[in-house]
């Protein structure tokens, strides 16, 4: 695994409870100069429109900075607000944090 490859993994509800804090460990980690961020969500049982405004919140942080943010292991709520919203076209998503490893080490 890549040194500059970092992951984040939420537990339980993103909601509008768990954003601040949710979004406040990506900007930590934008500023420790992090190259990739991998948000891993195999802990997260459900996400709301708040959780998910946090993501994208998050993404335009990681993107301004020169960061790349990808996620991994969704479940299929999310799967399906991620459809529902067309962020699944917005974000870069693996099955499993293996996979993207996979792909950066190519």
């Amino acid at each position: 695994m890549t040194s500059q490859l970092k992951v984040f993994k939420p537990s339980g509800i993103l909601d509008g409870t768990q954003a601040d804090s949710f979004r406040e460990e990506i900007v930590s980690l934008v500023k420790a100069n992090t190259e990739i961020i991998l948000i891993d969500f195999s802990d997260v049982t459900f996400m709301d429109s708040v959780g998910l405004g946090a993501l994208v919140m998050c993404l335009k942080t990681v993107r301004s900075s020169g960061t790349k943010l990808f996620l991994c292991s969704i479940n299929e709520q999310i799967k399906i607000l991620f459809e529902l919203t067309s962020m699944d076209r917005v974000f870069e998503i693996f099955s499993s944090q293996e996979e993207l490893e996979k792909k950066i080490n190519q």
